[in-house]
């Protein structure tokens, strides 16, 4: 039974039983009941209960998860299921294989508004492949009251023109839904995050915390008077990256940046404690006292998550750095008393993404006993697992200069299915088109400065500089295409497979409480539970991993290899004392 929710005037909500089953669209007739907003939680409640009673589900149909949920949550109610438009919309809109739809020639409208992302997953892009990582340009801003009910309608006859392409969009869809749900679980119960220990971790690295705001810490401060007195410029701030540049050439330093690849080449007095002060200055700014002041609240880190925030369908985040929480901090990641925290990774899920996908059986039987760079080396592919890593990324990313011109061949040549996949995209995307993921999400086309680029190459007066930006900009876009078929079908991969744990965490409630999913990271979660069903939530977890690889890539699908440790803390099984590893500008 899906059930559409619109708001109405005068803090009152309508409410429209739309059919009987799960894929019943809108024509199947209607009823409408009204509710005021006081009494909205109790009615979901009270809908989601009979409808269990009757072995049935509900799917509550809205604009947007991330308006309605929370309210829901903050009343102690949980859903099972629901259809978020606007993440449908925008899957509907772009992918080529419902363009013929009315829904996705119509002009720009108040449902194309994409969430604003102020950080995320796009701070771990390569270099080479920005666009990966790069947001549709929202709109005018959506009208107080969208039609719900006038959008589902566009929305399924969109599905029935994607024709034999509908069930895995519908998949792909019923996955993105329920990734929304477990967002705003994810916020509303947060991580558990003991500030007494991470409060000694900054004590440790940098000195008791200032009185005063702006003022620096202690050893932060001594690295710095360092740095002043070996560049002898005793006004010097070195959070200033002009400042510091000036200085450090007027010191004889022949840098072009403040980067530590650049600084490593020099042995002047200042580059170590320079460097020392810009890792330490990085863990304060990100993940200080007030990183912590702000995102961590009655014991819980608490991360704004945006679904669907990256093209490629990855998650992002509004803030709190989430999806880049340092392993030197982990360690106050601590479950509460008589709980556990049971943390799960996919162990290289893009290149066995890759090898299901292409159906390349040579590269899935490289990965089946565990190991899939060891496995490329047994097979002879290349002589060391370092080198089968920088192969399998080179083949990812498109690279190819350096060690990637020398192993990408041999990949190649051991897995023809597999390279070919991804070379195959890459073409597509020099040319200016359009790829897609496995369950149907479609590339955003090339922008107006690269059809200016390949026009200026093709004039009559084109210049070589023309033909080189030109060539230059279809390979940069035939990079993000190569990569975009693999990572966004892994992220539908993990979609899956937060779902499938969701759905079995909810029947392992014992005495203490129920087990959540804590945390996500494009293949990796946490989950916070009872001490006494952590085994249970450990095998759940790696039943829902075969079920998402069964979901996309049917019966007999190779499984994603899981890594899965039960403990008490985010630090146990990693070096807890070591500083997060940072990449300066």
């Amino acid at each position: 039974m899906n059930v559409v929710v619109a708001e109405g005037d005068d803090e009152v909500v309508h409410l429209e039983v739309v059919g009987e089953g799960d894929d019943d669209g809108p024509a199947a007739g209607t009823a409408a009941r009204t509710v005021s907003r006081d009494d909205w939680p109790g009615e979901v409640a009270r809908t989601e209960a009979a409808a269990h009673l009757d072995g049935g589900h509900v799917r509550w149909v809205w604009d947007d998860t991330s308006r309605w949920y929370p309210e829901l949550l903050r009343a102690g109610v949980r859903v099972e299921r629901c259809h978020d438009l606007r993440l449908a919309h925008t899957i509907l809109r772009r992918s080529t294989s419902s363009a013929s739809s009315d829904l996705a020639r119509a002009d720009p409208g108040p449902w194309d508004v994409a969430p604003e992302v102020g950080e995320g997953a796009e701070e771990a892009s390569p270099s080479s492949t920005p666009s990966l990582f790069e947001q549709w340009e929202a709109p005018p801003p959506r009208p107080e009251r969208p039609d719900p009910l006038a959008e589902l309608a566009l929305q399924e006859a969109a599905l029935r023109s994607a024709g034999d392409d509908a069930g895995r969009l519908r998949l792909l869809i019923a996955a993105e839904s329920s990734g929304a749900l477990v967002a705003s679980e994810l916020q509303h119960d947060g991580l558990p995050f003991r500030v007494d220990v991470h409060d000694a971790t900054l004590t440790r690295m940098l000195g008791p915390r200032p009185a005063r705001v702006g003022q620096r810490p202690a050893l932060l401060e001594a690295l710095a008077a360092q740095v002043r007195d070996a560049l002898d410029v005793p006004t010097l701030n070195p959070d200033s990256q002009p400042d510091l540049l000036r200085a450090l050439r007027r010191s004889g330093l022949d840098v072009t940046s403040t980067s530590k690849w650049e600084l490593q080449r020099s042995e002047h007095p200042a580059v170590a404690p320079l460097l020392e002060y810009k890792k330490l200055y990085r863990l304060l700014s990100a993940n200080g006292w007030a990183w912590m002041d702000q995102w961590v609240t009655d014991g819980r880190f608490r991360a704004e998550w945006v679904p669907g925030g990256v093209v490629t369908g990855r998650w992002a985040t509004r803030g709190g750095g989430a999806l880049q929480l340092p392993k030197g901090i982990r360690s106050a990641v601590r479950a509460d008393d008589g709980w556990l925290l049971v943390i799960a990774d996919a162990a290289q899920l893009e290149p066995r993404i890759l090898a299901a996908m292409s159906g390349d059986d040579a590269m899935v039987a490289a990965g089946a006993r565990g190991d899939l760079y060891a496995g490329l080396v047994e097979a002879g592919v290349v002589d060391t697992r370092a080198h089968a890593k920088v192969a399998m990324l080179a083949a990812l990313y498109g690279a190819t200069t350096g060690q990637a011109a020398m192993l990408v061949p041999r990949l190649a040549r051991a897995y023809p299915r597999a390279v070919g996949l991804v070379d195959a995209a890459a073409r597509v995307g020099e040319n200016g088109g359009v790829v897609s993921t496995w369950l149907g999400r479609s590339s955003v086309p090339p922008g107006e400065a690269w059809h200016a680029a390949q026009s200026a190459a093709s004039a009559p007066d084109a210049t070589p500089d023309d033909e080189r930006r030109a060539r230059s900009r279809a390979r940069d876009w035939g990079r993000f295409t190569r990569n975009f078929v693999v990572q966004g079908t892994a992220a539908e991969w993990a979609l899956c497979w937060m779902a499938a744990l969701r759905r079995r965490l909810a029947s392992l409630e014992g005495d203490a409480g129920v087990p959540r999913l804590a945390f996500f990271l494009h293949d990796e979660l946490i989950v916070h539970t009872p001490g006494a069903v952590a085994d249970d939530v450990a095998a759940a977890v790696r039943d829902a991993g075969r079920e998402a690889s069964r979901l996309l890539f049917g019966p007999g699908a190779p499984e994603v290899p899981l890594d899965v440790v039960v403990a008490e803390d985010y630090g146990e099984g990693g070096d807890a004392d070591a500083l997060p590893v940072i990449d300066d500008e």
